[in-house]
C-alpha cells in the first residue's frame, strides 16, 4: 500500500502547529498520489499495521511516545526497509531510547526565540533541497542539538548562526539531513516550528522531498510515487 503514517503524539511540549503540519502532509499526499493516515495512538506501532506504510512521519512529537512493544516494532519496521521522517520536535523525543537517537541523528538541546535566519544548502541535488536557492532566508525556531549529527549523517542544509541571534552550535550548524540507518532510510528537518511554515511552498516541497526520499526504493512494495 502506497501510504504514509503521520504520528504526532506528544508527552512533552506540544506545538500549536501540529494541525497545520498534518493538513499540509494530507494535501501533499493528495497532490502527489499517496495516502496519508494520521494517529496519536502508540498502539499503531505494531508490525501488522506498520507494514502498510512506506514512511512514518514523526511530526512535532515530544517526550516518550512509545511503549517497549512499539519501540521493538518500529525498529523491526526500519530493519525491513521502512522510512522515517522527523520534523522539528521529533528531535525532542525519546531521550531514553538510544536507537531512536541514532535514527533521528541528534537530540534537541535548546533554542533562542524564533527569528529570521539564512539556511545554507549543502546538497543541491537531493529531493528535499534541489528546489531551494543556495541561501534560503526564512523565519523559524532554530534548534541547537546536543551533538553535531554530521559524522553520522549526510547534511543537506545548515543554518548560518551569523544571521540570527542566540545560536549555540557555532560555524557548523546542521539543520536538515538524511542517512541510511538500520536497513531503512531516515530524513530529518529541524524546521517547521510555526504553522506558517506549512503554507510556504518552498518548505512544503522540502518536506515532500524528504518523504519521497525516505520511501526506500529497495522496498518495492512500499515505494511512493516519485520516490528515488
Amino acid at each position: 500500500m502506497q501510504s504514509v503514517l503521520v504520528f504526532s503524539r506528544t508527552t512533552g511540549f506540544r506545538h500549536e502547529s501540529i494541525p497545520a503540519a498534518v493538513r499540509a502532509i494530507h494535501e501533499l499526499g493528495t497532490a502527489a498520489g499517496f495516502g496519508v493516515d494520521v494517529t496519536e495512538d502508540a498502539a499503531a506501532f505494531r508490525a501488522s499495521n506498520l507494514r502498510r506504510y512506506a514512511v512514518v512521519v514523526w511530526a512535532l512529537t515530544s517526550g516518550d511516545v512509545l511503549d517497549d512493544g512499539g519501540r521493538a516494532a518500529f525498529e523491526a519496521y526500519i530493519a525491513d526497509g521502512g522510512g522515517y521522517v522527523g520534523v522539528h520536535g521529533a528531535a525532542d523525543t525519546e531521550y531514553g531510547w538510544p536507537w531512536y537517537g541514532a535514527l533521528v541523528g541528534a537530540w534537541f538541546r535548546s533554542h533562542p526565540e524564533p527569528q529570521r535566519a539564512v539556511v545554507r544548502i549543502e546538497d543541491g541535488t537531493h529531493a528535499a533541497t534541489a528546489h531551494l536557492p543556495t541561501s534560503w532566508t526564512r523565519f523559524d525556531e532554530w534548534y541547537d542539538y546536543r551533538t553535531d549529527p554530521r559524522p553520522g549523517v549526510h547534511v543537506l542544509a545548515t543554518v548560518d548562526e551569523s544571521t540570527y541571534d542566540g545560536g549555540g552550535m557555532g560555524a557548523d550548524h546542521p539543520i536538515a539531513w538524511c542517512h541510511a540507518y538500520g536497513g531503512g532510510r531516515a530524513f530529518y528537518t529541524g524546521m517547521g516550528h510555526t504553522a506558517e511554515s506549512y503554507e510556504e511552498p518552498e518548505f512544503r516541497v522540502h518536506l515532500l522531498g524528504g518523504i519521497r526520499w525516505a520511501a526506500a526504493p529497495h522496498a518495492a512494495d512500499h515505494a511512493l510515487p516519485g520516490s528515488a
